[in-house]
C-alpha cells in the first residue's frame, strides 16, 4: 500500500500532479499497458504521453524497492534488539538506497573485522577515550589496557584506532563528506595493464588517460569499462585525497593534543582502507547506471527509428540474399509476405552466370508479378544491386538495398523454424529481406533487437534494464502503428497492449480453425481472453473491410455506441461518416463530453473518422548509391557521396555510403555549429551527403563529414 508521501515522491520526481500519479499507478496496478492508458485514459492522466507514463512506473517501483529494503532493514535491527523510536523514524522517512544503506550500516552483522578483534580486546573504552580528545597522554593510559594478548602500549592504540576507523566509516557525516567529494572532485584514471600493449591496442586512446567523471560521456565510460573487463586497463576512481582527509580532520578532530593525533591517524587509516574503496564503488556503479541509461536511451530510441520506418506496403517483392560463390539466393512473396518460389542464381564470380542469371530473374518477375526488388546489403550487395540496374523490364519496378542486421539470426532461429519448416537458413534469410521492404516492423519484432546492429555498447550495459526497455519500445512501436488482426503472426501480436505469448498463439490458432476474425467481438471467442486483455488489446487490432468500420480503426470497442449516436444526430449511417471531413467538421465535441470521455477523446474519435486506420508511418522514399563506388579503395578524400545513416551514438553517425564498412561523421563534423547531440541532426535511415574527410584502410575506418552540405 503506497502512502501519501509515496505519491508525492513520485509526483516530484518525474514532474506530474500527485493526482495524476495516483491515477496513473491505479490504472496500471489494475493491469493496464502504458500503450493503452496514454491513448485511452487520457482524461484520467491528462492526456501524459508514454514517455511520462513509464517515468512514472519506473519511479513507483524504485520507490518500491526501498520500501522493501526498509523492511529488511527494520527486521534485521529488531532481531539486534537495536530499534530506537529515533533509529525506526529515520528509516521510514528515508527514500534514497545510499542514504538508507549509511544508516544500517552500523547495525549491518558484519564479519570478523580488525575493530571487532579490537573490541574482542577489550580496547573499546580506549578509543572512547581517544574520541574524547581530552587525555594528554594516551601512551600511559593505553598502558592500563595491556593484558592478554596484547603486548604493550603501541598495540593497545592501534586497536584503538581501528575502532576509531570503522566507527568513521560508519559515520552518517563522514560518508557525506567524503561522498561530496567524490561527486565534485572524482577523476577517473585509466592506465594499460602491464604487458598488453599490443594485444590491447584498440584501447590505446585509454593507455594513459585521465579527466573528471563529470566530464566523460557515457561512451567513454563504457569503453574503458568493457577494457578493463578484458584485462587491458587497470581503472582508478578519486577526488583529491589529501583535500577530502582535511575535511574529515576538520569534521571529527576537536583539540590539538596526544589523542587528537591519534584520532587523525586513524582517520587517515579510515579513509584510505575503508571509505575512499566503498565510495569508489559506490561511485563507480552510480558512473555505470548513468552510462548505462544514456546508452539505452540513445539505442532505445534507433530501435524506435529502425521499427517506424516507412514500409513498401502490401506489394509482391523479390528478396535478395546476394553472395559470390555460394549465389544468390532468390525468393518470391506475394503481397502479404507469402512465399511463392525460390531458387539460386550464380551471377558473380566464380561462375558468373550473368546472362542466365538475368534471364530467370526477368522470367521470375513476370510470372509472379513483382513490384518491387530488396537486395540485402552484405557481400555481393553492390554488385547485384549494378545487375539489376542493367535490365530493362516492361514496367517500373524499383530496387531497393535493404540492411541485413539480425537476418541470420532471424533465419536460424526457431521463429524462423516454425515458419518455414521445410527450408534452409538463406532462404528464410532471403525471405526476411524481402519481408523488411513491406514492412520492417512486422518482420524485425522477431529478432532480438541487440541482434539488429544500431546503438553503442548494448553488450556492456546492464542487460535486464535494456531488455525491459527494448521490450517497452517494441510495444510501443507496435501499438501506435496497428495490427492486422488476420494476418499478424504470433510474435507480432504478442506485443499488442494486454496479450501475451500464450494468448498471441491462441489467437493464431483460432484463426486457422475458424477462419479470418468477422469482428473485434468475436475475439472474445478466443481461449482465455477474459475481459481485461480485450480491454486492453482491443483498439489496437485492425480488421480490413470489417462489417463495422470502426473496427479498421483506433477507435476503442467501449466508444462504439458513442461514435454511432454522432452519426445519428447527423443523421447519418456510420458509413457514411468514415472519411467524410464535410461531416466529421460539423460534429460539435462539446455537445459529447461526459464524465468518462472528454475532449481528448473525443478529439481522437473525430480524427480516426477522419482518416481510420491510418499508418502513421511516413511513405518509403527510393535511394540509390552512388556509382562506381564498391569498396573503401574506391574513395577519395574531398569526394561527396550520397549514404544512409544506419547507426546513431553519441558521439556521431554512421553512414553507409554502398561499401561494406560504414563511415563516422563525428559529432563535430555535422553543422556548421555546436551539435551536443547528434539526434538533433540526423534519424536512423536517413538519406543524407557527406565528404570523405579520411580513409584509413589498415584500421578499416572512414570519417565524413556534413559541414557545408
Amino acid at each position: 500500500m503506497r502512502t501519501a508521501k509515496i505519491y508525492e515522491l513520485i509526483a516530484a520526481c518525474t514532474g506530474v500532479s500527485k493526482t495524476q500519479a495516483i491515477q496513473v499507478m491505479e490504472l496500471f496496478d489494475g493491469g493496464a499497458t502504458i500503450p493503452f492508458v496514454a491513448r485511452y485514459r487520457k482524461e484520467l492522466t491528462g492526456s501524459l504521453d508514454e514517455v511520462f507514463l513509464a517515468n512514472i512506473r519506473e519511479e513507483a517501483e524504485r520507490l518500491d524497492e526501498i520500501e522493501k529494503r526498509k523492511e529488511t532493514i527494520l527486521k534485521s535491527v529488531t532481531e539486534q534488539n537495536l530499534l530506537t523510536p529515533d533509529l525506526q523514524e529515520k528509516i521510514e522517512s528515508c527514500f534514497q538506497l545510499n542514504e538508507l544503506e549509511d544508516i544500517y550500516l552500523p547495525f549491518k552483522p558484519k564479519r570478523r573485522t580488525r575493530a571487532s578483534i579490537a573490541r574482542e580486546k577489550g580496547l573499546e573504552p580506549l578509543a572512547e577515550i581517544l574520541m574524547n580528545q581530552v587525555e594528554k597522554d594516551p601512551v600511559t593510559r593505553a598502558l592500563r589496557f595491556v593484558k592478554g594478548q596484547l603486548t604493550d602500549a603501541e598495540e593497545a592504540l592501534a586497536g584503538a584506532r581501528d575502532i576509531i576507523a570503522e566507527t568513521v566509516n560508519e559515520h552518517k557525516g563522514a560518508r557525506n563528506i567524503v561522498r561530496n567529494s567524490f561527486a565534485r572532485e572524482a577523476v577517473i584514471a585509466s592506465k594499460v595493464a602491464k604487458g598488453k600493449e599490443e594485444e590491447g591496442i584498440k584501447y590505446r586512446d585509454y593507455f594513459d588517460s585521465s579527466e573528471p567523471l563529470s566530464r566523460c560521456p557515457s561512451h567513454r565510460l563504457l569503453a574503458m569499462r568493457r577494457g578493463e573487463k578484458e584485462g587491458f586497463l587497470k581503472l582508478a576512481l578519486s577526488p583529491d585525497d589529501e583535500r577530502t582527509v582535511e575535511r574529515l580532520e576538520h569534521y571529527f578532530v576537536t583539540s590539538s593534543n596526544e589523542s587528537s593525533k591519534q584520532v587523525a591517524l586513524a582517520i587517515r587509516d579510515a579513509y584510505k582502507r575503508l571509505l575512499a574503496p566503498s565510495l569508489e564503488t559506490e561511485f563507480f556503479g552510480d558512473s555505470k547506471q548513468v552510462a548505462d541509461l544514456e546508452a539505452i536511451r540513445v539505442f532505445t530510441e534507433n530501435l524506435r527509428q529502425l521499427l517506424l520506418a516507412p514500409p513498401l506496403g502490401q506489394k509482391r517483392v523479390m528478396g535478395i540474399d546476394p553472395g559470390f560463390r555460394s549465389g544468390c539466393k532468390v525468393v518470391c512473396l506475394d503481397a502479404q509476405g507469402n512465399l511463392l518460389h525460390n531458387e539460386t542464381i550464380y551471377p558473380h564470380p566464380p561462375q558468373s552466370e550473368v546472362n542466365q542469371a538475368m534471364r530467370k530473374i526477368s522470367s521470375l518477375i513476370d510470372s509472379y508479378k513483382i513490384d518491387a526488388i530488396a537486395i540485402g546489403d552484405g557481400t555481393a550487395s553492390r554488385e547485384t544491386e549494378g545487375l539489376f540496374k542493367k535490365m530493362r523490364f516492361d514496367r517500373d519496378i524499383l530496387v531497393f538495398v535493404v540492411s541485413e542486421d539480425g537476418a541470420s539470426v532471424y533465419s536460424a532461429s526457431k521463429i524462423a523454424r516454425d515458419e518455414f519448416p521445410q527450408y534452409d537458413v538463406t532462404v528464410r534469410g532471403a525471405i526476411s529481406i524481402g519481408r523488411r521492404l513491406m514492412d520492417p516492423l512486422a518482420e524485425l519484432v522477431k529478432i532480438d533487437p541487440k541482434s539488429i546492429g544500431v546503438g553503442q555498447y548494448q553488450h556492456d550495459v546492464d542487460q535486464k534494464l535494456l531488455q525491459n526497455s527494448l521490450v517497452n519500445t517494441v510495444e510501443s512501436c507496435v501499438n501506435k502503428v496497428g495490427v492486422d488482426l488476420n494476418t499478424a503472426s504470433s510474435h507480432l501480436l504478442n506485443y499488442v497492449s494486454g496479450l501475451n505469448a500464450t494468448l498471441a498463439q491462441n489467437i493464431v490458432d483460432y484463426r486457422k480453425e475458424n477462419g479470418p476474425f468477422p469482428s473485434r467481438e468475436s475475439l472474445r471467442n478466443v481461449p482465455r481472453m477474459g475481459p481485461k486483455a480485450y480491454e486492453q488489446c482491443a483498439g489496437f487490432l485492425r480488421i480490413s473491410g470489417a462489417s463495422n468500420p470502426l473496427d479498421n480503426s483506433a477507435v476503442h470497442p467501449e466508444r462504439y455506441k458513442l461514435v454511432e449516436k454522432i452519426a445519428a444526430d447527423l443523421g447519418c449511417k456510420l458509413t457514411e461518416l468514415i472519411g467524410k471531413e464535410q461531416l466529421t467538421a460539423k460534429i460539435d465535441l462539446n455537445k459529447y463530453v461526459s464524465k468518462e470521455v472528454g475532449i481528448p477523446t473525443l478529439t481522437d474519435i473525430l480524427s480516426e473518422l477522419a482518416k481510420p486506420g491510418r499508418d502513421p508511418r511516413s511513405g518509403i522514399k527510393h535511394f540509390e548509391f552512388a556509382d562506381g563506388i564498391f569498396s573503401m579503395t574506391d574513395l577519395v578524400v574531398g569526394m561527396i557521396l550520397p549514404g544512409i545513416v544506419t547507426n546513431i551514438t553519441r558521439f556521431g553517425a554512421f553512414v553507409d555510403v554502398g561499401i561494406k564498412q560504414d563511415g563516422l561523421v563525428h559529432i563535430s563534423e555535422m553543422a556548421d555549429r555546436f551539435v551536443s547531440d547528434p539526434a538533433e541532426i540526423v534519424k536512423l535511415q536517413q538519406q543524407v551527403k557527406v565528404r570523405v574527410v579520411e580513409v584509413d584502410i589498415p584500421r578499416k575506418r572512414i570519417a565524413f563529414s556534413m559541414k557545408g552540405l
